[in-house]
């Protein structure tokens, strides 16, 4: 038997097939470097958004917090002065039992100058102490005087 000599045939020619071809493999070989690059580009894109998400994401409210103002809520009975005491020692320490002042000896949560205690409730109750003493009580009066000048 023989084999099928007759070309088979698209009917536009065997040139025009053949050129259209070369330009389309010619035209997705040149693009192989860009789109390479172009996923390169996305890929190293999403692994910093992601490093960058990774390291701003702060852990959940802490519940000690919660526990801190509890404490000082019932230390102060007024509900105003307690609110206003809340807004104090967050612009002071954000509640931070270890937050130190680099510009000062301040310490604690209440930033009180040389203090060295440690427990957070000792700290709330020596701030309410203080401020009992400085400010005849009124947490009021404190958060207004750290308003004005950046420290109470």
């Amino acid at each position: 038997m023989q084999p099928y000599t007759m070309p088979i045939s698209t009917g536009y020619g065997e040139q025009p097939m053949k050129r259209y071809l070369t330009a389309r493999v010619r035209y997705k070989r040149a693009r192989e470097p860009q789109l390479r690059m172009a996923r390169l580009r996305l890929l190293l894109l999403l692994g910093a958004l992601s490093v960058i998400t990774a390291a701003s994401i702060k852990p959940a409210y802490s519940s000690d917090v919660e526990m801190f103002k509890l404490y000082a809520h019932m230390k102060v009975a007024n509900d105003t002065q307690y609110r206003c005491l809340v807004s104090l020692w967050y612009l002071e320490s954000k509640w931070n039992p270890t937050a130190r002042n680099p510009k000062s000896s301040a310490f604690g949560i209440p930033q009180l100058l040389k203090m060295k205690e440690t427990n957070p409730y000792k700290q709330i109750d020596l701030g309410i102490k203080y401020i009992n003493h400085r400010y005849d009580g009124s947490c009021c009066k404190a958060l207004a005087k750290h308003k004005k000048s950046g420290h109470y």
